[in-house]
């Protein structure tokens, strides 16, 4: 088996545990949220945290690796400008994720807590829920776009989107 086509696998895995576990998080949140139940809450929410460590932060990690190595295999330069865009939307993605992160981990305590105590959900939960399901479009919305531009890969110069580049001195 070719570097490139181990490469390209690796990288189409890893973009699909990222879609797939931020989709799958999203909706086992959302779900035990609706139940209006702080044990619920508090269970789904520490399987969620622990999901997020082990799958979504190990694809973050090797998404910018493989494909920079897909890239260099396939000979598709850096400059590319849906690879540009490409990784401006990841950077994107993960200014919104790793604060999604920390709320999973707040709500998921304060659920805890809640849990313990036989206490309704307190309001800074619900507060941080809200928030939390805010983050959650414009990252899942560029990961969507992420994986148009991977696979369609449409040929444009950056520069033509930014007029000052495209002039000649």
């Amino acid at each position: 088996m070719s570097d490139y086509i181990v490469f390209k696998l690796a990288h189409i895995i890893g973009a699909a545990v990222l879609l797939g576990t931020g989709a799958g998080i999203a909706f086992f949140m959302l779900m035990a949220h609706r139940t209006g139940d702080a044990r619920t809450v508090a269970a789904v929410a520490r399987i969620v945290v622990i999901a997020d460590y082990v799958f979504t932060a190990t694809a973050v990690v090797a998404q910018p690796i493989t494909g920079l190595l897909l890239a260099h295999e396939a000979g598709y330069p850096l400059s590319s400008g849906w690879i540009v865009v490409s990784i401006g939307l990841y950077l994107w993605t993960g200014a919104w994720w790793l604060p999604v992160v920390w709320m999973q981990d707040r709500m998921r305590k304060l659920a805890a807590v809640a849990a313990t105590a036989g206490d309704p959900l307190p309001l800074a939960y619900h507060g941080l829920f809200r928030l939390w399901f805010a983050f959650g479009f414009p990252a899942f919305a560029a990961v969507i776009a992420i994986f148009w531009l991977m696979i369609a890969r449409p040929q444009f110069e950056l520069w033509t989107f930014v007029p000052e580049l495209s002039r000649s001195p």
